[in-house]
């Protein structure tokens, strides 16, 4: 495995041991068996290694929302927005369980040029000027999925059941 690899993953296990507040560069260096000058040299700040491993998903919400402009039909758009967003969820379960809490990762999602794609995705889903029952949908699966694949409960579902069950449970939502 890569140097950068190792040490990204070698950070979200301690993320997840001690937030990301509380990792310090030199805790991923000694775990990596470095020096913290060779952490420098692969990211130039902890915000920097946050970002990179949180930046392969907030990446995959343009493609999200692409895909779904791409559809004809609000109900098209609303399946390719929710399978999207459902496959982002499954495929990082593990940064969203280690991540989705931690007050230095709200902010740099909160700065992030991704937050405009999270946007497109609200609007593919709501339209331009939802109703408030269509805000509130919205907002419970989008905090509902992001939560889901925080939650410890569902864990020990594989990837493809606990899939199944976000797409039903997300449908069932959107219909209202």
């Amino acid at each position: 495995m890569p140097a950068r690899e190792r040490l990204l993953a070698a950070a979200l296990d301690l993320f997840a041991e001690h937030g990301v507040s509380g990792t310090s560069l030199q805790m991923i260096a000694d775990r990596l068996g470095v020096t913290k000058a060779a952490v420098y040299h692969q990211f130039p700040s902890k915000d920097d290694i946050v970002l990179a491993v949180i930046g392969p998903a907030l990446g995959r919400l343009g493609e999200i929302a692409e895909h779904a402009e791409s559809r004809r039909g609000s109900a098209a758009r609303h399946e390719a927005v929710l399978a999207g967003v459902v496959d982002l969820v499954v495929g990082f379960r593990r940064v969203s369980a280690t991540l989705s809490y931690d007050p230095v990762v709200v902010r740099l999602v909160r700065a992030h040029p991704a937050l405009r794609d999270l946007q497109r995705i609200r609007r593919l889903l709501g339209g331009t000027a939802p109703d408030p029952g269509s805000r509130v949908r919205m907002a419970v699966i989008a905090g509902g999925l992001m939560m889901a694949g925080a939650d410890p409960a569902v864990a020990g579902l594989d990837d493809e059941d606990f899939r199944d069950h976000l797409l039903a449970a997300g449908r069932r939502i959107l219909r209202g």
